[in-house]
């Protein structure tokens, strides 16, 4: 009886190379469907991409179909044994960028929703250094909701995220960026739109209804009056929570930026300022341990530099 051939038996190529970043990102992602904005590309394509990577390796790396997205033992292991050689690669990477001074690789940024205005410009001056610094770099940057952003850089989706921490990571860096006035707002046909500030008290919040958000979230309310509060929908996109807002029948906090920006400061009415007015912090966080050390590093670095002179 011969012995079965090696599923990969000579060099790995640039194309191996490619079908396993893949296969990382459909594994971190949860199935094809939620890896196609990551990666940009169409279920069909992602598929045979992982199709041609069992080829390549001989074994059924996942099933996939009506009972969804599993790996198999087989993939389980093939997917621990991708984040060591895609680490070692970046490892690789950075010893050589050192060498000659020249930087080479990827920078995937998560940024929350909707936090960019004119006054947060230290991140467009970030980005315009750092292209000017590592032009080979590539770069790619994807919109999440703020609590989504912590968790993709714990997990190794994105390089650098920035978001507004719930609390503190012993395990990230963190730089703050900037602060974001949050309002209270209603829309025109909501009871309380025509009323003024001073003949509506706390006690009159409680009859109505509000859209929940991040800081609205049991055991994260920025105030402890606002527990009792009715929390009869949930919206943590700010597009949908305004579209909630706007309906005339919630009550929710939104930007005050991102509403003049819309231009529906005429259409929602901020609601007692003084009492439930907060700022939310934004910070540009990183894994304190990470194998992309050079791009992340001189990133940060022109991060520091723009809010020194922003």
């Amino acid at each position: 009886m011969g012995r079965k051939k090696a599923a990969i038996s000579g060099q790995l190529a640039d194309v191996d190379l490619r079908l396993l970043r893949v296969f990382r990102s459909v594994v971190e992602s949860g199935g094809f469907t939620a890896a196609e904005i990551q990666l940009n590309l169409a279920n069909s394509t992602i598929s045979n991409y992982i199709s041609d990577l069992e080829k390549r390796l001989d074994m059924r790396l996942c099933d996939r179909g009506r009972g969804g997205f599993a790996l198999t033992d087989q993939g389980k292991e093939v997917y621990e044994a991708t984040l060591e050689l895609l680490s070692a690669v970046d490892q690789f990477r950075n010893r050589v960028n050192r060498s000659h001074n020249r930087i080479f690789g990827h920078l995937h940024l998560g940024f929350a929703e909707h936090m960019l205005g004119a006054h947060h410009s230290c991140i467009v001056a970030a980005l315009n250094n750092f292209s000017q610094q590592a032009p080979d770099v590539r770069v790619q940057i994807t919109t999440m909701s703020s609590d989504e952003i912590c968790t993709a850089v714990l997990e190794k989706k994105v390089d650098i995220g920035v978001t507004v921490l719930p609390h503190s990571f012993l395990e990230l860096n963190t730089l703050t960026l900037f602060e974001e006035e949050m309002r209270l707002y209603c829309g025109p046909d909501h009871p309380l739109f025509d009323l003024p500030d001073e003949a509506i008290s706390e006690e009159d919040l409680l009859q109505y209804k509000f859209v929940e958000s991040p800081r609205l979230m049991p055991g994260r309310e920025v105030l402890p009056e606002m527990r009792a509060w009715n929390k009869h929908a949930k919206a943590h996109h700010q597009e949908a929570r305004a579209t909630l807002i706007l309906s005339g029948h919630y009550l929710g906090f939104l930007p005050k930026h991102l509403v003049e920006n819309w231009g529906m400061a005429n259409n929602m009415r901020p609601l007692l300022t003084r009492q439930f007015g907060y700022s939310n912090s934004f910070d540009a966080i990183w894994r304190k341990k990470h194998s992309n050390e050079q791009v992340i590093t001189t990133f940060t670095q022109c991060l520091h530099k723009s809010l020194l002179t922003s």
